[in-house]
């Protein structure tokens, strides 16, 4: 079995298949996922914040950042992770295969964060096209819980691994050849092969100093090994197959969240100025089930604040101080565009019900059955001057699908927030 394990590790060599492959790789892929991983956070507790939580305003594109940032650095990850997984593929053939328990460790490891990785940007990836039927699960609660098994056990491998990572973490004299690494004695400065012989020593868990003369080649880059000459891929052809691919990716799916892309934007689900009020939806009015009572004629937003409250028809509230303001719409699936909204200000409506300067709200949509049916508002929100209860949209009367006949719009929050079809507004706090 050892023997038959060892062959199957030669034939599976491969320039890029040796430990400085891996680290490079990986150091890309842990950057991505620390990206995801924060902006991930970031989102999550916009959405339910802990009670001491207070939000920035400011710049009013954070999210519409961070949200992108998120989605495309996922998608990023598949070749990033793709490509790490064939470099150190062979090492599943070990032999025994298990040698003590932080070689244990590092394996199981390493399969936790695979297999999680793997869910975690598929159902990421799902998400952007609201494919939910995939999901025999929450979305959410998922995805964020899974985040933090990725980074967890990416930080025990990368601990385990620490002393390969600092070994490899720059170009050396070494190279990985057969399960052994070995360092070149006398690497030409010159950078190519001069036809002599050199001094290597093999360092293996079965071979530990030996000693002897063998044939080297050396590569352009000083130290490390050329090429032979019938591989297929050579590593800086399998680098940039990666580098292709992920920049393939990012231009042809960014513009969904990057204005700049948007002349790319092939395979992305949403495209920007699409849409009623040349604005994507998300959700729709018949979606929500709002079809008959969003255009009741007798529709009215309720603001109360305990004992006092105003009832306010859709014409009593285009009668008060109407301001304009330009702000993006961006939502966790990753898309994101800047619009033009008019209504009245949300600091003007707590005040008309007495509202102290530090009050929190609660929104009522008139959805029903969501869990984004009610939404509450920090009063860095409230009392923001660009928080609007919307009317209008780039110039147009609110379409039904993105709220009619009013719906919050606020700086820096993602869309899921947003909420469209108002029917309550009340203070909580």
């Amino acid at each position: 079995m050892h023997r038959l394990l060892h062959d199957v590790r030669r034939s599976l060599a491969s320039p890029s298949r040796n430990p400085r492959m891996a680290t490079v790789l990986g150091r890309l892929l842990a950057i991505a996922f620390l990206v995801c991983f924060g902006t991930g956070l970031f989102s999550h507790y916009l959405q339910e914040p802990l009670p001491w939580m207070v939000f920035p305003t400011r710049p009013v594109w954070i999210y519409q950042v961070s949200q992108g940032l998120h989605i495309t650095a996922g998608i990023v990850c598949f070749p990033l992770l793709l490509g790490k997984l064939y470099t150190v593929f062979p090492e599943l053939f070990q032999s025994p295969p298990v040698r003590s328990v932080r070689h244990f460790f590092e394996r199981a490891s390493i399969a936790v964060f695979v297999a999680a990785s793997i869910v975690e940007i598929t159902i990421g990836l799902l998400n952007t096209f609201q494919l939910y039927a995939f999901f025999p699960f929450p979305f959410r609660q998922t995805h964020f819980a899974l985040s933090f098994v990725v980074i967890g056990s990416l930080a025990i491998h990368i601990a385990i691994k620490l002393p390969t990572i600092a070994q490899y973490w720059r170009k050396r004299d070494s190279y990985e050849a057969d399960g052994s690494v070995v360092r070149i004695a006398e690497a030409p400065q010159s950078g190519e092969h001069d036809g002599r012989d050199r001094e290597v020593v093999l360092d293996s868990p079965h071979t530990t100093g030996v000693t002897g003369r063998v044939f080297a080649w050396i590569d352009r880059v000083p130290g490390t090994p050329r090429e032979p000459r019938d591989a297929r891929t050579s590593r800086r052809g399998f680098l940039a197959a990666i580098g292709l691919s992920a920049a393939a990716l990012v231009v042809f799916t960014g513009g969904q969240s990057f204005r700049v892309l948007d002349g790319t934007n092939l395979f992305a689900p949403r495209k920007q100025g699409v849409g009623p009020n040349d604005l994507p939806v998300n959700r729709t009015a018949r979606a929500a089930d709002v079809l008959e009572t969003a255009v009741d004629p007798g529709w009215t937003l309720t603001v109360s604040n305990g004992s006092t409250s105003r009832v306010l028809s859709r014409d009593e509230l285009l009668a008060l101080p109407q301001y304009d303001v330009e702000l993006p719409i961006a939502c966790v699936e990753g898309w994101s565009q800047s619009a033009r909204w008019r209504g009245p200000r949300m600091r003007d409506l707590a005040d008309l019900v007495g509202a102290e300067p530090g009050a929190r709200f609660r929104a009522t949509s008139l959805e029903e059955g969501s869990i984004y049916a009610v939404m509450e508002m920090g009063a860095e929100y409230v009392r923001d001057d660009l928080t609007l209860v919307a009317l209008e949209l780039n110039g147009s009367e609110l379409d039904i699908d993105h709220g009619y006949p009013a719906r919050m719009i606020a700086p820096a929050r993602p869309g899921v927030l947003q909420t469209k079809w108002l029917s309550r507004l009340e203070v909580i706090s």
